[in-house]
């Protein structure tokens, strides 16, 4: 009975472990950054601790006396609940700490909160390593019950870890945030504390084991020492390459890194499991079973450079649909472990074999255990912080798997001469024989890596062909790659009209081009220097194709540009932009910070007239902190007073739920936000520090129309002015007035990264929202940019119907097109523009005939008619209005309210009233008007 209760207990306990290391690998970004040393640095003291409390535990175990090791196991398991239930109000300190007595020099900052990070979890980790050591020692009746009890253990423990990865990263953390996960994990924990103190009477010690004549005492626990250690480096190093694999073959999000984590330990406890089961655990099925371990491992090598092919194949057989959504993840879980359940479960079952092997020879079953599983956690430690972290500095993804396979073959050596007493002379030669195979061993083909078959939904001609059949079809030309800690970097050459362009990839996915994104990457730079007070000073978020920063560095008022870039992959290949770029890597204006760019930018000096952020994919794990409350408020606080602050983001793959988080935590920062089109499905976010100023159209003009300017914006493929403003899709303060309802994006409660990897999964392409309801529209008209600089002549309006549609801003030009058809009817311009757009933005847009003469009616005055039906006219007239609805060009409201009232009379009242009542409530007051009047300011030219 107390068997039965002891490892049920075991199991939540190993969960909640689980959850409490994702949710404070999350927390502890905000304070050392999501840089890969910070990841390493939290890794390697989660691991430390628990090796710590392996080894500790492991000693009090054989002192223990008479002391009820359960109830000593309940004091400790209370410890963690009570330290994870103080854990917000510690961190909150911490940070404070951390910003107050932050030392000048950054590597001392950093050393420092380094420390802060191990007084937040290094004493919860040390207590956590309790529970291996101490219920070994309290459950085994004897040594010939103790292997079974001990696999026991280690595997209900590990099956608990397995349900925290899945459950942590889909569905805890984005549903109560993380300190209502770590205290809700607290509970589990006091509960369990609880339960053990007051089962605590029951629990003795196993007796010491007892001289056999077979039995020896080896001469010292060094070799089994080393065998641990080996065997933790190599499997931890082989979970973090697989971490990098999963990443180029299933996108870059969190969902992906909790399938790996989920996976590998349900194989661990499934190995561990499977040796409880063995009635006779014979000398030769421990040392066969790690040569079959390191075997398979060769054989993976192999298999793993097409892990991106076999992706797309699961891939393809899923619609993006919300339904598909966890039947997808569920495939990709069931393929996965059925290529690792046997090696990572043989992995598993090594500490249980070798616990069965130990128990006889060494005594206190509590500290063999406690001994074995330090040991491997010191390796699993090193794993991190070396295969993890610092090889990836000096050798690709394949070479530090060849390395970890390597150790494997040690570790099969080594436990084939303490436990199958080979002669050490034939393991030196093995030892020989193995280092001469590795350097044997092919390249991984970056082509087939790096193919970012994740975007690649639907199946093609050669989807089903085989490996060889499918990576022919789309070979790319790489011209660099490297793996570093933080990602696998390629970039890619081809030509576009005759002329060469690189783009720049990271994990797979498309981060940036000198081609069709240059628009884009010149506007993220050029917009908030034009906008601000003070552009001599910029701060720059990632360095891309170095575009934003050559376009900043290239203006004559910039005398300084940093630029924090958190991937050494990326910036050793920013030359190879430099011909497309305006040398941005050699402009002596730009300092590179090769940092976490949080963490960059609470320790700058000074302030900065623009901040511009390039990384545009929330659904990226570690990008959508940039999106997050605390990040925008830490940015606003190092703007100038007339500063500007910009974000790239995108509206492909994405949805409107994702878009209005992110309007929502931008207006919660700025007091005033606008939002701008660059090219196609790309936007910019400005929050703006001085809104007053942004409003002053002279001084805009007389800046666009200075030489740098002028010369940037062309490169954009803006030419003039009035195209220039007619980017602006939602004026200054329009989204405030709106009064966007909803939850925001915090450090401490990341709904975004959860939301946008969904929305990720389904592929569709957002909108963003036009924001016609009264108030919003009535600022929107104020504060359009466009409007105020006065009337547009025939000419100018015709140059933006042709840019926006040359832009692909197809909503935007369907709109401008019927504002063209409605002021100036008879003319040749009107019909020769309609003549060769109106198709396909029909086509494109699914409009349904007579579409755009209805929007052109809402500019004259003219209820829509396009049914008959006064209801559903009614109906389609609100879609139009609501889906292109222009505050540079705003329809009137009258017309809306007419086709309404029209409703009313064709006998269908009682649906008409309640679909206008649902309109009102979206639009508000349909009676009521927008102030249309003619605005400040000559005709534009």
């Amino acid at each position: 009975m107390i068997r039965g209760i002891a490892l049920l207990l075991t199991f939540f306990t190993g969960s909640s472990g689980l959850v409490y290391e994702v949710a404070w690998q999350k927390v502890l970004a905000a304070l050392l950054g999501s840089h890969s040393e910070a990841t390493a640095a939290v890794l390697a003291i989660y691991l430390g601790g628990l090796a710590a409390g392996y080894a500790l535990f492991g000693r009090v175990t054989a002192r223990s006396g008479r002391l009820s090791l359960l109830r000593l196991y309940g004091i400790v398991e209370f410890g963690i609940g009570v330290w994870a239930l103080l854990f917000p109000w510690f961190f909150t300190a911490a940070q404070g700490l951390s910003v107050a007595m932050a030392p000048a020099n950054e590597a001392l900052g950093f050393g420092f909160d380094v420390l802060l990070a191990t007084f937040l979890i290094g004493p919860p980790t040390v207590l956590m390593g309790g529970t291996i050591p101490v219920l070994t020692q309290a459950l085994a009746r004897d040594t010939s019950d103790a292997t079974r009890v001990h696999a026991w253990i280690y595997s209900t423990n590990t099956a608990g870890a397995f349900l925290g990865a899945l459950a942590g990263g889909f569905f805890l953390v984005p549903w109560l945030g993380l300190d209502g996960v770590v205290r809700t994990m607290a509970i589990v924990n006091l509960g369990a504390g609880v339960v053990f103190v007051l089962s605590g009477g029951a629990g003795r010690a196993a007796a010491p084991a007892a001289e056999t004549p077979g039995s020896r005492q080896p001469e010292s626990f060094a070799g089994y020492a080393v065998v641990a250690v080996l065997a933790g480096f190599s499997m931890m190093t082989v979970q973090t390459v697989l971490n990098r694999i999963g990443a180029l073959s299933l996108g870059a999000s969190h969902f992906t890194f909790s399938m790996v984590v989920a996976v590998f330990v349900l194989c661990i406890a499934l190995g561990s499991f499977a040796v409880s089961a063995l009635r006779t655990i014979p000398a030769w099925l421990i040392v066969g079973l790690q040569w079959l371990l390191a075997a398979i491992m060769v054989g993976l090598y192999f298999v793993l450079p097409d892990t991106t092919y076999w992706a797309h194949v699961i891939r393809s057989l899923f619609r993006d649909e919300a339904a598909a959504f966890f039947p997808y993840y569920g495939a990709v879980f069931t393929a996965m472990l059925a290529v690792l359940f046997v090696p990572i479960g043989i992995s598993g079952a090594l500490l249980p074999l070798l616990f069965h092997h130990l128990r006889d020879r060494m005594g206190e079953l509590g500290s063999v255990a406690g001994k074995l599983y330090s040991w491997n956690t010191v390796g699993s430690l090193l794993g991190a912080l070396l295969g993890g972290y610092a090889l990836l500095f000096f050798i690709d993804l394949d070479q530090v798997y060849a390395l970890a396979v390597g150790g494997l073959f040690f570790v099969a050596l080594g436990v084939t001469i303490l436990v199958g007493r080979m002669p050490l002379a034939l393991g030196a030669i093995g030892a020989v024989v193995v280092l001469f195979l590795g350097t044997q061993l092919p390249e991984w083909d970056s082509n087939r890596l790096a193919a970012g078959t994740f975007r690649q939904r639907h199946p093609t001609p050669n989807s089903y062909s085989g490996p060889k059949a499918f990576y022919r079809q789309g070979r790319l030309n790489h011209v660099f790659h490297t793996d570093d800690p933080i990602a696998s970097v390629t970039v890619v050459r081809n030509t576009q009209k005759g002329k060469p362009n690189h783009a720049i990839m990271t994990n797979g996915k498309a981060d940036g081009s000198l081609g069709p994104d240059y628009p884009t990457m010149a506007i993220t730079g050029l917009l908030p220097a034009l906008f601000t007070d003070d552009p001599s000073r910029s701060f720059v978020i990632g360095w891309g194709t170095g575009v934003t920063i050559g376009e900043l560095a290239a203006l004559e008022g910039t005398r300084e540009v940093l630029v924090a870039e958190i991937s050494p992959g990326v910036l050793e290949a920013a030359p190879l932009f430099d011909y497309g770029n305006l040398a941005a890597s050699k402009n002596p204006k730009v300092e590179i910070l090769r940092s976490d760019a949080y963490r960059a930018l609470l320790r700058s000096e000074g302030q900065f007239g623009v901040i511009a952020s390039e990384p545009s994919n929330p659904w990226v794990a570690g990008v959508e902190m940039l999106f997050s409350r605390d990040f925008l408020e830490a940015a606003r606080s190092r703007l100038t007073p007339g500063g500007i602050y910009a974000q790239w983001f995108h509206l492909y793959e994405t949805d409107r739920e994702t878009v209005e988080m992110v309007l929502r935590t931008y207006a919660e920062v700025f007091d005033s936000v606008s939002i701008w089109y660059t090219f196609g499905p790309d936007l910019i976010l400005l929050g703006h520090n001085a809104p007053d100023d942004s409003l002053d159209l002279e001084r805009l003009r007389k800046g666009f129309e200075q030489r740098d300017f002028r010369a940037g914006f062309a490169r954009a493929r803006i030419g003039s002015f009035p195209t220039f403003l007619s980017h602006e899709l939602i004026p200054l303060g329009t989204p405030e007035a709106a009064g966007l309802k909803g939850p925001i994006h915090t450090l401490r409660h990341p709904r975004l990264s959860h939301l946008a990897a969904s929305a990720f999964f389904h592929s569709r392409r957002a909108e963003v929202p036009s924001l016609p309801q009264l108030p919003s529209a009535r600022v929107g008209a104020r504060n359009s940019l466009l409007r105020r600089a006065g009337p547009l002549d025939e000419a100018t309006l015709g140059e933006i119907v042709r840019h926006t549609c040359e832009m692909q801003r197809l909503r935007e030009c369907a709109t401008w097109l019927a504002r063209m058809i409605a002021s100036f009817p008879d003319s040749e311009q009107t019909a020769e523009l309609r003549r060769r757009r109106e198709a396909r933005l029909t086509e494109f847009l699914k409009l349904e005939p007579g579409a755009l003469d209805s929007l052109a009616g809402f500019y004259e005055g003219k209820v829509p008619s396009l049914s008959g039906s006064g209801f559903s006219d009614a109906l389609q007239a609100t879609k139009l209005f609501e889906r292109f609805y222009l505050h540079a060009a705003p329809f009137p409201r009258r017309v809306l309210s007419g086709a309404w009232r029209n409703c009313r009379e064709v006998g269908v009242s009682l649906r008409c009233y309640e679909a206008r009542r649902k309109a009102g409530e979206r639009l508000g007051d349909l009676t009521a008007q927008v102030d249309l009047g003619s605005t400040p300011g000559a005709p534009l030219r």
